[in-house]
């Protein structure tokens, strides 16, 4: 049974539900993947800039490129719940290249939902417009990777009194505008668990410690396809050298005429 929108956003409220498990995809086999694998959220992350497109953030990342991935993605994804990050300038101008940026990933996609990041008065209106578009909002706080030039690199936020309490109440923000979830990255795990005790909707962690609704990985830092991971990923395979290994081996039976034998 494919998850839903209504599912997530009321995931604290089923008695005895698990936690959630989020992947991402940015491409059909990565997506075939985390959706075999049982994720419950597949999410068509703006990492990809960085682990499918070499970028060193993720500001290059366009809506064009976003929109050939997720469509790539959904292609699949037959059961989780697929959501698709609006990039760096999709949604910034206004508005309306907000609902238009989101209607198109929907629309050209078939994605149910889209990310967006940040939630400052700006962001809150735009979550709160494309929600009354019928356009489903994960939220995202904290450490947020399109705003890496103004934190100064990719650290963890939320550790002063005043930082904790200013990721707090965008979260509530987002929550009131109508977000059915929200990301909560790089965090300390106690702000994270305040923050998923205040909310009705579910909370998604990925380095903000256990007390969130649920955890997400980046699916190459999963695998260890990554040649660097950030301090919170957890490699559960080594595919790069097994993939190196493989290919350096197909490499030397060519030279040596072992190979097509």
């Amino acid at each position: 049974m494919a998850v839903s929108v209504s599912q997530v956003a009321t995931w604290k409220q089923r008695q005895g539900a698990s936690p959630l498990v989020v992947l991402t995809a940015w491409d059909v086999m990565s997506g075939q993947i985390a959706d075999q694998a049982g994720a419950d959220i597949v999410l068509v992350g703006d990492s990809l800039a960085m682990v499918a497109l070499g970028y060193d953030t993720t500001l290059p990342l366009t809506l064009e490129d976003m929109l050939i991935c997720a469509k790539a993605s959904r292609r699949g994804v037959q059961r989780a719940l697929l959501v698709v990050d609006l990039p760096f300038l999709s949604y910034q101008p206004s508005l309306e290249e907000t609902i238009r940026s989101a209607g198109r990933i929907l629309k050209e996609s078939a994605a149910q939902a889209v990310k967006i990041e940040g939630g400052h008065a700006a962001v809150v209106e735009r979550v709160q417009a494309l929600v009354q578009w019928g356009i489903p909002v994960m939220g995202h706080v904290g450490l947020t990777p399109q705003s890496v030039n103004q934190f100064g690199g990719f650290r963890k936020q939320g550790k002063t009194e005043a930082e904790a309490d200013r990721i707090l109440a965008e979260a509530q923000d987002l929550e009131q505008a109508g977000a059915f979830s929200l990301v909560l990255e790089h965090i300390p795990a106690d702000l994270a668990r305040k923050i998923s005790n205040t909310l009705t909707i579910p909370t998604i962690g990925i380095g903000a410690g256990p007390h969130c609704t649920g955890q997400v990985l980046v699916t190459a830092d999963v695998l260890g396809l990554s040649p660097w991971q950030p301090p919170f990923a957890k490699a559960y395979a080594n595919l790069r050298q097994q993939a190196i290994d493989a290919a350096q081996q197909f490499c030397d039976e060519v030279r040596s005429g072992q190979y097509p034998g």
